[in-house]
């Protein structure tokens, strides 16, 4: 065999050593591919909803009153003061005593009645709302691993992932063809 043919054989064993990695490459390139999901986290945000809360509530409050200067008791006080101090002693004394009895016995009137209305209240049912905010959590998307050719990534999705993501010339298809 001469120089020339071994020279024409090598060239042509590389010749179809490169056309047949080529066409190898090239139906390989051409087969479907796929990243392996490795895990998926929900991303999640918080937002309020607000419902509204109502309950009722008893209140007391002093009742009103006709007589709110004490009038009655008073003048009651100073009577029966009157009565009494007109029963102690003689002459002037009798008088002073009158006097000085009326004069105790309406401040005593006053205060007694006083007492009795600070004691009356009346009571009612009052009903009381608020707003209140309740917390609810809802997925916004999702942030996934996943695994191609043996090197880890990591993508956010706004849904869910399969087992697979597609890949076409090396580059993840993270949208989908009809939506």
């Amino acid at each position: 065999m001469s120089k020339f043919a071994v020279v024409a054989a090598g060239v042509g064993a590389v010749a179809l050593a490169t056309a047949g990695g080529y066409g190898g490459y090239h139906y390989l390139e051409s087969q479907p591919r796929y990243a392996q999901v490795l895990s998926v986290e929900p991303i999640t945000e918080t937002y309020f909803v607000p419902r509204e809360e109502c309950y009722d509530e008893v209140v007391q409050e002093q009742a009103p009153s006709r007589d709110s200067n004490q009038i009655a008791g008073t003048v009651v006080g100073a009577v029966l003061g009157a009565v009494i101090g007109k029963q102690v002693g003689g002459g002037n004394g009798k008088k002073l005593a009158t006097v000085a009895g009326a004069a105790a016995g309406g401040y005593a009137g006053k205060r007694i009645q006083e007492d009795m209305q600070s004691k009356n209240v009346q009571t009612r049912t009052e009903r009381r709302c608020q707003t209140l905010q309740d917390p609810k959590q809802r997925v916004i998307g999702y942030e996934v691993s996943y695994s191609l050719d043996g090197e880890p990534g990591t993508v956010t999705l706004a849904q869910r992932p399969g087992e697979q993501i597609p890949v076409v010339n090396g580059e993840l298809v993270l949208e989908n063809p009809g939506g």
